[in-house]
């Protein structure tokens, strides 16, 4: 059978309609795990590149997309455990802690996952920028770590890069443009409505029914009867109109 290769000088390519999205579990098991014992790939779709030789977005592939590589760590110094993260433009800084990665058949971890942040300069003074890579790493069990060393591999890791989206220039307007309405229009309901008592023919206040809570006046219904006797005359806060009172 025929090997499928889908990686063209360095760069993934896929026929339409197919997407790469494997899981945490299949990068470190089907991928991961296969390179570092020299077995056979599911196909040759995840190139190899140091990713600490060049910036994220130099790297190949499309930038706007999520990237994966086959690379090896460096160490930062010759008698240390510690991975040198360093790039022409800025370094990348680990955050966080390592998230373990199990089977999803026997709960095995089988992997960790560690997330860093590219920073732009030199360290502690960098810039922290939106690129996000992740980086996997397998764990050295007993039988894998003997595997690993009769063949003399090196340090094999799956690097996923991709960059951080954030909310649109236009999405931003619009929210700013949408909240202003907003608060145009709760300002408009809370502004007080103003009614000219003294206005010849009256007044329509088409006023709904309201409590008899405290501070309430309660005005429902206007009477222009001259005749009307005190015993239905306002005594609450409105007595200043005696030619208002309350429906009965």
């Amino acid at each position: 059978m025929e090997k499928l290769n889908f990686v063209k000088n360095g760069v993934l390519r896929l026929p339409p309609g197919f997407r790469f999205h494997p899981t945490d579990e299949e990068l470190v098991v089907q991928y991961l795990k296969r390179k570092a014992l020299c077995f056979p790939l599911p196909a040759s779709i995840i190139p190899e590149v140091d990713v600490c030789r060049s910036d994220p977005w130099d790297l190949p592939g499309d930038c706007e997309q999520e990237r994966y590589f086959f690379s090896t760590r460096e160490a930062k110094y010759p008698n240390g455990n510690r991975s040198n993260r360093a790039t022409g433009s800025g370094y990348w800084k680990a955050t966080g802690i390592d998230k373990k990665i199990a089977t999803s058949k026997g709960n095995q971890v089988v992997g960790m996952k560690k997330t860093l942040v590219f920073y732009r300069g030199k360290p502690p003074h960098g810039s922290r920028t939106d690129w996000i890579m992740h980086e996997y790493r397998l764990v050295n069990s007993d039988d894998t770590q003997q595997k690993m060393n009769s063949t003399q591999m090196e340090n094999w890791v799956i690097c996923r890069i991709f960059l951080k989206k954030r909310g649109t220039k236009k999405e931003d307007e619009h929210n700013i443009v949408g909240n202003g309405v907003e608060k145009q229009i709760q300002s408009k309901k809370n502004k007080p409505v103003f009614f000219d008592f003294m206005a010849k023919g009256g007044t329509d206040l088409n006023l709904a029914p309201c409590s008899s809570s405290s501070g309430s006046s309660g005005i429902t219904e206007v009477s222009f009867d001259n005749n009307a006797s005190d015993e239905h005359e306002e005594s609450s806060s409105c007595h200043s109109f005696p030619y208002f009172r309350r429906k009965q």
